[in-house]
């Protein structure tokens, strides 16, 4: 089965966000197509993609490397979203369909209950995804496009690590509760100001730049099984 650029991308932007491939290593296509078992043709399309993106960076005589942002860079991208989350929200409030709404009410239940019960290490994941859903029931591809790619780059550089006590989980998910309360009522501008809070309250430990040596490589994986 061959495999797509975009699940190529994923697992390639996923390993330098969760710190695999760190800032300033080299990503050579030959090295990475064997690691997914693909060819170079699909490696080198995500390449071209992330650096887009803005995770991956082209050097004179290195090639394609991970990108090693700026202080100002990493300033600069929480100022974007204290702009732009809060418009997505209100965008969301009037415009959702009741199919985002059904998923939204999901997953807040499922994030509460994760949450009372101390499983800590479901709650990234889910909270990716209901950022995703808020930002696709902006019903505009563009700045839901955004908004999810801020997003990743903001785990990317900020304290990924860090993961909330129990309280404070249980706090998140009653703020994303109150998101969709304001969404389900077409409230755009209680949603946008609970977005506008939200990122206030955002740790800013900042993860980057770090030393740029490349880690050892963990055993190849097989993107033919990865979630496209």
């Amino acid at each position: 089965m061959r495999v797509s650029a975009h699940t190529v991308c994923t697992a390639i932007r996923d390993e330098i966000v969760s710190g695999v491939f760190p800032p300033g290593a080299r990503l050579t296509e030959e090295q990475l197509a064997r690691r997914y078992g693909v060819s170079r043709v699909p490696v080198r399309e995500a390449l071209r993609t992330l650096e887009s993106e803005g995770f991956v960076t082209t050097r004179r005589h290195a090639g394609a490397c991970v990108a090693e942002p700026t202080e100002r860079e990493a300033a600069d991208l929480l100022d974007i979203r204290a702009l732009l989350e809060p418009l997505g929200a209100a965008r969301a409030a009037q415009r959702r369909s009741d199919a985002h709404l059904k998923v939204l009410r999901g997953l807040v239940r499922l994030g509460r209950q994760r949450a009372a019960h101390g499983q800590l290490s479901d709650l990234r994941p889910l909270g990716d995804w209901f950022h995703e859903t808020l930002a696709q029931a902006s019903d505009s591809p563009s700045l839901a496009a955004l908004l999810t790619q801020l997003r990743r780059k903001t785990v990317w550089m900020y304290s990924p690590e860090v993961v909330d006590p129990p309280p404070r989980a249980a706090a998140v998910w009653q703020e994303h509760g109150a998101m969709v309360d304001a969404v389900a009522r077409r409230d755009a501008e209680r949603a946008r100001a609970l977005a506008a809070a939200q990122v206030e309250r955002f740790p800013v430990i900042r993860r980057l730049p770090r030393p740029a040596a490349v880690r050892t490589l963990k055993p190849a994986v097989n993107t033919a099984r990865a979630r496209d």
